[in-house]
């Protein structure tokens, strides 16, 4: 109801004024959900804000503006309540009129937005060579989630993966590399080398206990660097192998539409990063390497605290890298906006390279940027997810057996309703339901949130999960099978009436949609889409519990039938915008 808060927003700073004068011209009314229904549907504090410098008590200011207020036939008369709180209900005919105005949107309501932006995510970032953990999952899903929404709000997103491809390690593996598999160097076709993380491992044993090895893995980096076409050949052997095992994690979380620029991308640019900061004067040199230091960052012992963009070796490292990539997203891609999904440990390094980016003029006012920070994935013991030897989980490992406990659940539940299910159908819907069931765990939770990973809670049909989100959504379709229904050629003339009190809760809920979708853009917090859609779910049982459909009067059939249906298609737009699968039956 976007358009409705901005309505009664304005409509109350008009009242204020016309109370207390032009010097409110400046006010900015704040409109929240009421937090108890019987207050009405919404309220705002304004008169408890402008007590203070009016020198007024609150509920004297908020009479006032009551009586000066119009609403015309959007909500009833307004309330006011306690210290000065100013209480709205919306009218039941203004409801009804909303709802038959977005029942044939196929965007339900949703405006797209009036000035597109160009949104860049950075998500995943996945190093080559290493396998894909669980804090890659919280990457990959939360900007795969920020991104769906800035899209369906009508922006240009650019998603990209950062990965890590370049750096001295590359010297070792391709040094291992020549010396255990010659031929895939001059193969023409594809080679699989096998798992590369073992790989990884046997090559830095081999560096940590020959010498003459580590000299020819130093010598690889040289290589590398200068372009030497035989170990760029080995180098993107490696980061093709590693690609594909990627690819199939993506293909299992459906992501899509993921641009690689990895460290290679921008590494023809550090030096330019490093002689334009020199020539702006914002870099020194301190104990040999090139520094920029900004006011307000101190280190533990309270000095300032230098962001190094060159290292007294010459090298560059992750902080001239990522001022680089800021660079380029803004003066090629052209960004509005940049948004860096990256976990929580890193805040510091890219609050300095921001505030840095910003006195180089790299990243101008008018340009958006955020890093979106998340906690990490504990074990039952409330420890950071680890597999029994101690190592890091894959994440394949982890969605596999995601897969297999939700196959294991369901062909009990099946077992004990003693439905006869095909093969297919079991392990189409066990996958549904074992991804989206990870994906919603995460997604659920405000993402700075740290989180006991446990498939028996993810996997419930009870509660905030997947699963109970999936039968919300497969109920409503069985009232289609049941009644033989199709939801989608309803009468065009038919009318929605709001007759009963879980109709009218159940209506004004669908109709904060977009509102949910705004805040998700604004505070980049996918767990209020779960919010939504697990609050309309459950409005939408208590509204079928006490209100009969397909047994009701023809009017009242019909007016349900439309309500029902847009129930399943705010929640399978909600799922989708998650990156959660649907299912039909369960």
């Amino acid at each position: 109801m976007k358009m409705t808060l901005e309505s009664i927003r304005s409509s109350i700073k008009q009242a204020a004024l016309a109370a207390f004068g032009k010097d409110l011209k400046d006010v900015d009314p704040s409109i929240a959900p009421a937090t108890n229904a019987a207050f009405g549907d919404y309220q705002t504090n304004l008169a408890l804000t402008l007590s203070k410098p009016l020198k007024i008590p609150p509920r004297a200011i908020a009479e006032q503006i009551v009586s000066k207020l119009d609403l015309g036939d959007v909500c009833e008369p307004p309330t006011v309540a306690g210290p000065g709180f100013i209480n709205l209900k919306l009218k039941r005919a203004y409801l009804e009129s909303q709802l038959n105005a977005i029942k044939s949107d196929p965007r339900l309501g949703v405006p797209k937005a009036a000035c597109p932006k160009k949104v860049v995510v950075d998500m995943s970032s996945p190093n080559i060579a290493k396998e894909m953990h669980v804090g890659h999952l919280r990457s990959t899903i939360i900007g795969e989630c920020i991104a769906r929404v800035f899209e369906f709000l009508g922006h240009d997103v650019l998603r990209l993966n950062h990965v890590g491809d370049w750096g001295t390690q590359f010297g070792m593996l391709i040094a291992q590399l020549k010396e255990v598999c010659p031929s895939a160097l001059t193969c023409a076709d594809a080679v699989n080398l096998g798992d590369l993380v073992v790989f990884y491992k046997q090559a830095k044993k081999h560096f940590d206990e020959d010498a003459t090895f580590q000299e020819r893995a130093r010598q690889e980096v040289v290589r590398l660097q200068s372009g030497d076409l035989e170990s760029v050949r080995a180098w993107q052997l490696l980061c093709d192998q590693s690609r594909r095992a990627f690819q199939d994690v993506y293909d299992l979380l459906d992501v899509h539409n993921l641009t690689e620029r990895g460290e290679s991308f921008y590494n023809p640019m550090l030096a330019d990063v490093v002689k334009e900061l020199e020539q702006l004067g914002l870099s020194v040199e301190d104990q040999g390497a090139s520094c920029v230091f900004v006011d307000g960052f101190l280190n533990e012992q309270g000095k300032p605290l230098p962001l190094i963009v060159r290292k007294n070796d010459g090298g560059f490292n992750y902080a001239t890298t990522d001022l680089a990539s800021v660079r380029y997203r803004v003066r090629q891609d052209k960004a509005d906006e940049l948004i860096y999904v990256v976990d929580a440990g890193q805040a510091a390094h890219f609050a300095q390279v921001f505030a840095v980016a910003r006195l180089a003029g790299w990243l101008p006012e008018n340009v958006k940027v955020a890093h979106v920070p998340f906690g990490v994935v504990q074990g039952e013991d409330g420890k950071k997810l680890k597999t029994r030897s101690g190592e890091t989980v894959r994440l394949q490992d982890l969605l596999d057996e995601a897969i297999t406990a939700a196959r294991q659940e369901l062909d009990s539940r099946l077992e004990e309703e003693g439905r006869d299910e095909s093969v297919e159908f079991r392990s189409s819907v066990a996958r549904a339901i074992g991804i989206g069931a990870v994906k919603y765990a995460d997604l659920s939770l405000n993402r700075m949130t740290n989180y006991v990973f446990s498939f028996k809670k993810m996997l419930s049909l009870q509660g905030n999960t997947a699963p109970y989100m999936m039968y919300a959504y497969v109920r409503v379709q069985g009232i289609s099978r049941k009644g033989d229904i199709d939801f989608e050629h309803l009468p065009s003339e038919a009318k929605i009436v709001l007759s009963e009190p879980t109709e009218l809760e159940l209506a004004k809920h669908l109709l904060r949609l977009d509102e949910t979708l705004e805040t998700v853009a604004e505070e980049l917090l996918p767990n209020r889409i779960c919010e939504f859609i697990f609050e309309l779910a459950q409005k939408f049982n208590q509204f079928y519990e006490s209100c009969p459909v397909l047994n009701a009067g023809e009017e009242e059939r019909t007016s349900r039938l439309i309500l029902c249906h847009l129930t399943a298609r705010a929640i399978r737009l909600g799922l989708c915008l998650l990156g959660i699968p649907l299912v039909e039956r369960m």
